[in-house]
C-alpha cells in the first residue's frame, strides 16, 4: 500500500500534519510548520547589519562651537553587537528553537587591535580573551591549552612583530602566546614574573615591555622571551615606580609608563633613559588619581585612562594637556572604572569600560590641512 496519501495521527491532544518529503511523508508539528511557513514567507536569512548604528548619539569633544577632535562612535558589549549576517539555516534554527544566547563580557580590562581589523579584549574575571573580527563579524574566545591550566587573570594584551598575540596573566606570573589564528603556542617567559600587567611592543626593534607591578619594574624582553633589561625599583624619584600598571611605545621608540600609585606617567627615551614625568596627584585637569591604560595615536598624542576620574586625558609630545573626555555614568561617552585603551591605525579609540561590561569606541578627528 502506498504511504504517499496524506494521513493524520493523534498525539497528546495535538494534531500532527503530514508534510511530503523526498522519501515520502515526514511529520512536522503544527507550531513547527507555522515557523517554517513564516520563515519561507519572510526569508530566514538576513544580511549583516551596520556595525555601529547610525542613530548613535552624536557626541563630540570639545563640544561645539569649538573644533571637535574626538567623536563618539558606539560600543561593543556582546557578540550580537557585531550584527553578523545569518544564513537561511541559521534563521530557520532561530525560528524553530529560539535565538542563540549572545556572548557578553564580564570585566573587559585590556584591549589591542591587529592589522586585520580585529579587536582583542582581555576579560580578566571571565578568564578569556575575546576576539571580535570586525570585517567578518565573528566572535571567538581564546584560551591557553588544557596543559597550561588556562588563564588565571589575563590583564594585558598586545600583538608583537612575530604576529603573535601576547597575553599577560598577573596571577599566573607569565605571558601566554597565541598564533594569529588562535592556536596556543605556549608561554613566552622563561622565568616567572611577580605580577605582570600591561604589555607594549616596540615595532621598530621587536622589544616587548612588561609592567611587572609586583616588582615595581619594567621588564624588557626579546621576541623569544629572553630578558634584556629591567628598569626601575620601588621609589618616587624619576626612573622609579610605585605599582606601575601599563606601558605604551610611540613612533620614535619612547616608552611611557603608568606609574599608578605615584600618580603620574613617566616617559623614557628609546635607550630607556628617564626623560620626564607627566602629571601628579590632584583633581584638576592634567592631574591624576589612578592612571591606568595608555595609548598613542598617529600624531603621538598620549591618551591616559584615569580609573577614578572615569575619563581619558590627552597630552601632546611635551606633556601638555590638550583635551579630556568622559565622565562617570552608564550612557554613551560615560565610564565606570575604565582601564585599557588602544588607538587603531584608522584613528579608532577603543576603551575598556570595565564595570559597564563593554568597550566604548571613539574616533580621533585629525586636523586637516588648510
Amino acid at each position: 500500500m502506498s504511504n504517499d496519501r496524506p494521513t493524520y495521527a493523534e498525539g497528546q491532544g495535538e494534531k500532527m500534519r503530514a508534510v511530503p518529503t523526498r522519501r515520502g511523508v515526514g511529520w512536522c508539528s503544527g507550531p513547527a510548520a507555522l515557523a517554517l511557513l513564516a520563515c519561507l514567507l519572510s526569508g530566514c536569512g538576513q544580511p549583516r547589519g551596520t556595525l555601529f548604528e547610525s542613530d548613535a548619539p552624536r557626541l563630540f569633544w570639545p563640544p561645539p562651537p569649538e573644533t571637535a577632535r574626538i567623536q563618539y562612535v558606539g560600543q561593543l558589549g556582546t557578540s550580537e553587537d557585531l550584527h553578523p549576517a545569518k544564513s537561511f539555516g541559521e534563521g530557520l534554527g532561530e525560528a524553530l528553537f529560539g535565538r542563540k544566547t549572545s556572548r557578553s563580557m564580564l570585566t573587559p580590562y585590556a584591549v589591542c587591535t591587529d592589522n586585520q581589523n580585529r579587536l582583542f579584549v582581555c576579560d580578566s574575571n571571565a578568564q578569556v580573551v575575546h576576539m571580535f573580527d570586525l570585517d567578518r563579524r565573528r566572535h571567538e574566545q581564546w584560551q591557553p591549552g588544557e596543559e597550561s591550566g588556562g588563564f588565571s587573570q589575563p590583564v594585558g594584551v598586545a600583538f608583537d612583530t612575530m604576529d603573535r598575540l601576547l597575553v599577560s596573566d598577573s596571577v599566573a606570573g607569565t605571558i601566554f602566546a597565541f598564533a594569529r589564528d588562535g592556536e596556543y603556542l605556549g608561554e613566552l617567559t622563561h622565568e616567572p614574573l611577580e605580577r605582570p600587567c600591561g604589555l607594549a611592543v616596540d615595532h621598530r626593534t621587536g622589544r616587548i615591555f612588561v609592567a611587572d607591578t609586583g616588582a615595581h619594574q619594567i621588564v624588557v624582553l626579546a621576541f623569544d622571551g629572553e630578558e634584556l633589561a629591567r628598569i626601575g625599583g620601588r621609589g618616587t624619584a624619576l626612573g622609579q615606580f610605585n605599582f606601575p600598571t601599563n606601558v605604551a611605545v610611540d613612533s620614535e621608540g619612547r616608552l611611557y609608563v603608568s606609574d599608578s600609585l605615584n600618580f603620574r606617567v613617566q616617559v623614557f627615551e628609546s635607550d630607556l633613559t628617564p626623560l620626564r614625568q607627566i602629571g601628579e596627584k590632584g583633581d584638576m585637569p592634567g592631574y591624576f588619581s589612578h592612571p591606568k591604560g595608555l595609548a598613542l595615536d598617529s600624531d603621538d598624542h598620549l591618551y591616559v585612562v584615569d580609573a577614578h576620574f572615569e575619563s581619558v586625558q590627552i597630552f601632546d609630545r611635551d606633556g601638555r594637556l590638550l583635551l579630556a573626555f568622559g565622565e562617570e555614568g552608564h550612557g554613551p561617552g560615560q565610564f565606570w572604572l575604565p582601564t585599557g585603551i588602544v588607538v587603531s591605525r584608522d584613528g579608532r579609540i577603543w576603551v575598556a569600560d570595565s564595570y559597564n561590561r563593554r568597550v566604548q569606541v571613539f574616533q580621533y578627528l585629525q586636523e586637516t590641512e588648510p
